[in-house]
């Protein structure tokens, strides 16, 4: 008997055979408002399932084709969206939502545009529009999204109920989604360095949804942070073999890095730094941050790092891009202004043990007085364990 299909293989299959049925017709004139809306998401579906972005060229394929015949539908233009926020294109987003009406005043559509506001740095807009779609309707993605903005803010206890009231709103039909919110509130426990909760965090999530690549991810960091460096090693490498994506590569890099392994180390972050490369030679965005932080992190290049942490500050300012700027001026040497864009990320109010320890690392270099050990001290408040492996994402 061969082995027992995950719930992932199940569904990926169930996906697979819905697209080969419709693919023969759906594309065929005159177009199918439904039969083609539908093959467009389960594409989406697909890519996000697998972690293939460069299937989401495809979906997006399918909906030009589509808006081409159709006209403004708000349906493909949500999708289309939702692909062009997964790949940092925001003012592609920003667009979209504005090309239909009716999307743009739609429940789905008001929610994305407060991920955007909150990409954007505009965080007072992004908190209230959340909270007002809750109180007119408690639906578990909204949840979930206001416990993520009140994580990043550091109010952990807020983050956790608005979690565990997302989970309650979710169907047992919906394992997958429930299996998310799990892999988010272990996200949380690791921020703070509580591993045994972060790995019965994950465990659920596996346990609710079996066989994706996602929990392993997670957890291979989790192994990581804990000094368990064969199994993380071990895990990383099964999930590089199933998505081979630069970032995960960038991860098990950094894990030789922290094994002492130099030679495996420069072996993946060469690959990792090609592709890396390669995907911004095409135009694409969504790498920029990874070649900040490789520049910063890895290489000890800091002119390169400022010139890839500006172009995603130019994408969105918000307290993470600010961070990376910041901390690149510092690998530059350029302390004055790192400083200055520190203070401006600082300034959004949110408390992440890792942002502290720059600013500490910054007013190091800048002056010997106690300001650097008043936001080392706040670092290691929130997490014992910030200097602990840790995944860039």
């Amino acid at each position: 008997m061969g082995a027992k299909q995950t719930d992932f293989d199940i569904e990926l299959a169930q996906i697979n055979s819905r697209i080969a049925e419709l693919e023969g017709d759906a594309l065929q004139l005159p177009v199918d408002r439904t039969k083609i809306t539908k093959l467009a998401y389960l594409q989406y579906q697909r890519a996000s399932l697998t972690g293939n972005l460069a299937e989401l060229d495809i979906a997006e394929r399918t909906l030009d084709e589509a808006i081409q015949h159709l006209g403004p539908d708000g349906d493909l233009y949500f999708l289309k969206a939702n692909i062009h926020f997964k790949l940092h294109r925001l003012a592609d987003v920003q667009r979209d939502l504005e090309a239909s009406p009716d999307l743009s005043q739609s429940p789905p559509g008001r929610a994305l545009k407060a991920d955007l506001d909150f990409q954007q740095g505009r965080y007072d807009a992004a908190r209230s529009e959340y909270e007002t779609l809750i109180e007119e309707e408690r639906t578990w993605d909204t949840l979930a999204r206001l416990a993520y903005f009140n994580f990043k803010m550091g109010d952990f206890e807020t983050a956790d109920r608005l979690y565990d009231e997302a989970v309650d709103e979710l169907t047992a039909k919906e394992m997958r989604h429930y299996s998310w919110v799990e892999l988010q509130r272990g996200v949380v426990d690791l921020s703070r360095g509580n591993y045994a909760q972060t790995r019965e965090h994950y465990q659920r999530a596996e346990r609710a949804y079996s066989g994706h690549w996602m929990v392993e991810e997670h957890l291979a960091e989790l192994l990581g942070a804990e000094g368990k460096n064969d199994e993380a090693e071990a895990m990383y490498r099964r999930v590089v073999a199933r998505v081979p994506r630069p970032d995960f590569q960038q991860a098990l890099g950094e894990l030789y890095l922290s094994m002492g392994k130099t030679s495996d180390a420069n072996d993946v972050l060469e690959k990792a730094h090609a592709a890396f490369l390669e995907s911004a030679q095409r135009g694409e965005v969504h790498y920029y941050h990874h070649l900040a932080d490789l520049y910063a992190d890895v290489f000890e290049n800091g002119p390169e790092a400022v010139k890839w942490a500006q172009k995603d500050l130019e994408l969105r300012r918000n307290f993470s891009t600010l961070a990376a700027m910041a901390w690149a001026y510092y690998r530059a040497g350029e302390f004055s202004k790192a400083l200055e864009m520190m203070n401006e990320s600082l300034a959004s109010g949110v408390k992440d043990a890792r942002l502290f320890r720059c600013a500490g690392m910054i007013h190091k270099a800048l002056s010997p007085n106690g300001t650097a050990d008043r936001y080392l001290q706040m670092a290691a408040a929130i997490n014992p364990n910030y200097e602990n492996f840790h995944v860039h994402r």
